[in-house]
């Protein structure tokens, strides 16, 4: 495995290596000694999402302690989210970004941009990021309406072009407009009026691309991907560690008007319906919470997860074996993203991005175990079977055992390819079923006329 010629070498003894498609029992050969015990899993390391701000909120966390977070729950690689405001610049977000970045991360990093407007210039900044910036994904949204919601018309030309320039169209799925007459009309101000707004199957029918579906929350949702890869459709759904736990009952008033579906993703994520389990890491206070208690549209989204996500995955994973564990929160995403196998796969040639997990150890969520503190979830005490407890990143040791070992801008920049093959090749297949054919309609004059259809066979 590469690391930089300056770093000693490190030898762990005992336990197995985990890939996405098997386990094996090996033993690296080094200077540095790290005995591990016979059933521990050296797995790679994660590779999941961090946010900074959202909603005209700025989360607790920066790039230097939300990283740490990370490292220590195993997680190597983070992809930021830069969510440029209405009609701002693109690049602009992108730079300002990446200024504050560089200098805090302390393990390796990328970013994927928000598409909160549509016009030519939105149009060449795209493809100034591909090419220039090393940047492949792009995240529209179908909500927040005023804010970032695009028009179904500016949906299908953003898609396009991602096709266009090979890029990765990841879409929030959920009806804005609905959101808001749920909210005007109906007057529930609660968040159970997200129960109804949900868009999975509009995205997919309106998505000519390979498409990848986030914030993925419930059951019947899934249900809609899983139908959709059926049919032949490029499609990756993504959920995150507080979906695959909670339902909804947490925040869900008794008296509303609706039903609410009682079920969590984690069934979606073992099936292979869900492909990937991201943190959607915003940790917001308790005070920056409280702006949507008389509006749920104004409340920020997202909850602290990345540092307790592989644990929560492992400990509620039931059926999943280790390589599906993998899978999940590692190497599926290096997939998608066009990481591996640099990321999410350990062997020789790759970024020594290596955990030790240990599957008997356990740990406690609380906000004494944080690394910084923020407003926990309903999970607000509770014990975890499953932790890391050595994170390596590019061949350095970087933490063991609750301690750091890493500089606040250790972190690199990675910048990420277009067209990846695991979703780029699926679509090259499709589209070679599907040809033009001649429908013969009858004319405005009586007469039979020919007229292209495009038909899948």
């Amino acid at each position: 495995m590469s690391s930089s010629s300056a770093m000693v070498r490190i030898l762990i003894k005992g336990g197995k290596v985990v890939n996405d498609d098997c386990t094996r029992r090996l033993m690296f050969t080094s200077r540095r000694h790290r005995p591990a015990g016979g059933e521990e899993l050296m797995i790679p390391g994660g590779a999941k999402v961090i946010d900074e701000s959202f909603m005209n909120a700025t989360t607790v966390d920066d790039f230097y302690s939300g990283t740490k977070a990370a490292l220590a729950g195993g997680t190597t690689m983070v992809i930021g989210h830069v969510l440029p405001e209405r009609n701002e610049s693109l690049l602009e977000a992108y730079e300002k970004c990446r200024n504050s970045a560089d200098s805090k991360a302390c393990c390796d990093y990328a970013l994927h941009i928000g598409v909160t407007w549509w016009g030519p210039k939105v149009r060449a900044e795209m493809e100034k990021l591909v090419r220039d910036k090393g940047v492949n994904s792009f995240q529209m949204f179908m909500a927040y309406k005023d804010m970032f919601m695009l028009r179904d018309s500016e949906l299908f030309q953003v898609l396009q072009h991602c096709k266009d320039i090979g890029a990765i169209a990841r879409v929030h799925a959920e009806n804005g407009e609905l959101v808001s007459e749920v909210r005007d009309l109906l007057g529930i101000t609660c968040p159970e009026g997200i129960e109804i707004s949900r868009s999975t199957h509009r995205a997919i029918t309106i998505a000519h691309c390979p498409v990848y579906l986030v914030n993925v929350s419930s059951m019947s949702a899934g249900d809609v991907v899983a139908t959709a890869k059926m049919q032949g459709k490029v499609v990756h759904g993504e959920t995150t560690t507080a979906h695959t736990v909670l339902n909804g009952m947490q925040y869900y008033h008794q008296t509303g008007l609706m039903q609410l579906e009682k079920k969590n993703t984690i069934t979606s994520v073992v099936n292979d319906t869900l492909n990937v389990v991201g943190s959607d890491h915003r940790p917001f206070t308790v005070k920056q919470k409280a702006m949507g208690k008389d509006d749920f549209t104004k409340i920020p989204h997202g909850l602290p997860g990345i540092q307790d996500r592989m644990s929560v995955i492992w400990e509620r994973g039931g059926k999943m074996d280790e390589n599906r564990f993998v899978a999940v929160t590692s190497s599926n995403a290096a997939k998608i993203y066009n990481l591996y196998p640099r990321k999410g796969r350990i062997i020789p040639g790759a970024d020594a991005d290596v955990v030790v997990w240990d599957p008997e150890g356990s740990k406690v969520i609380s906000v004494k175990t944080r690394c910084r503190e923020v407003i926990l979830t309903r999970m607000k005490v509770c014990a975890l079977p499953g932790v890391p407890i050595v994170t390596i990143s590019r061949g350095r040791l970087v933490y063991e055992n609750g301690m750091f070992t890493c500089a606040e801008g250790s972190g690199k920049f990675c910048p990420l390819r277009t067209f990846p093959d695991y979703l780029y090749k699926k679509m090259v297949q499709r589209e070679k079923g599907i040809r033009s054919t001649k429908a013969l309609r009858p004319s405005h004059g009586g007469e039979e006329e020919a007229h292209s259809c495009p038909f899948t066979i």
